[in-house]
């Protein structure tokens, strides 16, 4: 998530199912307009303090983390008091009395969490282990992760991507390489936003070339 610090222009990040713990580094992306963090490791609901200041944001999907609590009201409620822009949080729209009622029930975020620290002074890191926490199954995590590839695909003015074919990409490999690969696949449609045309046609001859090996290796293993 780090990358973000030096992409302030992108509009539509998906980070979901990553372990990540941390909102700090999207604290620069002032146009972003879409932000997809389910499933990961984020544990206190200050980490919206990183997030009040983007004027764009639109949509946050923020659901099945442990800031989510066990009041999804109060959890609802604080969220839109502080990000009171946002017209869909975790794939429901909000609504004008939700707004309302949030500066009633929701819990003003003023300060940034406080990181642990561990002896040598460095922040704890909870990252590593908290992909291995994550029980999903794979057509659970297939599901979500080809709706969010499709919704950058069609911000990008592309076609969607069939669940056949997405699920094509890695039949016999584990989940570790399945996310990896799936998140290496967003993070370049996301990157793909920020290039002027010479730079796209860069890209188009580079995979050009990229297809014509893996063509050439697959005449010859036949």
């Amino acid at each position: 998530i780090s990358i973000c610090r030096d992409l302030p222009n992108i509009e539509v990040i998906t980070f979901s199912v990553n372990g990540i713990s941390d909102l700090e580094p999207l604290n620069q992306c002032q146009n972003l307009s879409e932000l997809y963090l389910r499933k990961n490791n984020i544990a206190s609901l200050n980490e919206l303090f990183y997030l009040k200041n983007l004027p764009r944001l639109r949509v946050l999907w923020l659901s099945e983390n442990p800031c989510c609590g066990s009041d999804p009201h109060r959890y609802r409620m604080t969220v839109l008091r502080n990000l009171p822009s946002l017209q869909k949080l975790d794939n429901q729209a909000v609504t004008e009395e939700e707004l309302s009622q949030a500066r009633v029930d929701g819990e003003e975020i003023t300060a940034p969490p406080v990181r642990r620290s561990v002896e040598n002074g460095c922040p704890e890191s909870t990252e590593s282990g908290a992909a291995e926490s994550i029980t999903e199954t794979e057509s659970e995590l297939l599901d979500f992760s080809l709706e969010e590839t499709n919704k950058i695909r069609e911000e990008l003015g592309m076609k969607p991507v069939p669940r056949d074919k997405f699920s094509s990409f890695s039949p016999r490999e584990t989940d570790y390489n399945r996310k990896k690969r799936n998140n290496i696949l967003n993070a370049i449609l996301l990157l793909m936003k920020e290039l002027d045309v010479e730079g796209l046609e860069i890209v188009q001859q580079t995979v050009g070339r990229r297809l014509q090996a893996f063509q050439k290796k697959e005449l010859q293993e036949e």
